[in-house]
């Protein structure tokens, strides 16, 4: 026989794990995303929460744990409002990808914390390469689907749309990285417009106009 599960002023004892991890969580990009990853230490992480070090450990087993769980979380929130942009009704193909990176965008700059953490931590962290590198290949995947969708029968077939994901990952990353560090001092439309453009010609088999 189970024992049933204790609560506390109503809230469960797994609702308020949840709830301590959700505030790693977000200390973790806090801190991430303002000081980076070297001060981004399991004591600054749990200060920043307001938790003591042993609920740390409940949630993760050491602090590149933590460091992997923010970045999978960014990359969840960019792959999300993507696909929103994409689901849009109506609209051609060179106006769904300029809807998509402008959203893209407007995520990174609306809150520069995500920018960093995407952008410039995820290279920089020695911890998160790896899985940086994962998600680029995650995301050319997704949008070698998506211009499936968006072209149909004129779509790149296999290996040249992943060839044209990876390249349009890649080169918008490395791009994004050069805009948010300063060194790259062109206006954020600048980069939507081209950037959409690329998109919707290089993953079509035929050229396509844009307007």
């Amino acid at each position: 026989m189970s024992m049933p599960k204790r609560s506390y002023r109503g809230v469960s004892s797994q609702q308020r794990r949840d709830q301590r991890r959700e505030q790693l969580l977000e200390a973790g990009l806090d801190l991430l995303g303002t000081e980076g990853w070297r001060q981004t230490t399991m004591t600054a992480v749990c200060a920043r929460a307001g938790l003591t070090e042993r609920y740390f450990y409940e949630s993760f087993a050491h602090r590149d744990e933590l460091l992997l769980a923010v970045l999978d979380r960014v990359a969840a929130r960019i792959r999300d409002v993507g696909l929103r942009a994409l689901a849009t009704p109506g609209g051609d193909p060179y106006s769904k990808a300029t809807a998509a990176i402008s959203a893209f965008v407007d995520l990174l700059t609306g809150d520069p914390r995500i920018g960093r953490v995407a952008m410039l931590e995820s290279a920089a962290a020695e911890p998160l390469r790896t899985r940086r590198h994962e998600l680029l290949r995650e995301f050319a995947q997704l949008i070698a689907t998506q211009a499936q969708a968006l072209h149909g029968a004129d779509a790149l077939s296999p290996p040249h749309d992943q060839i044209a994901g990876l390249l349009l990952t890649g080169g918008l990353a490395e791009l994004l990285m050069a805009w948010l560090s300063g060194e790259l001092p062109v206006d954020r439309q600048d980069i939507i417009d081209v950037a959409a453009t690329l998109f919707a010609a290089a993953t079509r088999r035929k050229p396509i106009s844009t307007p």
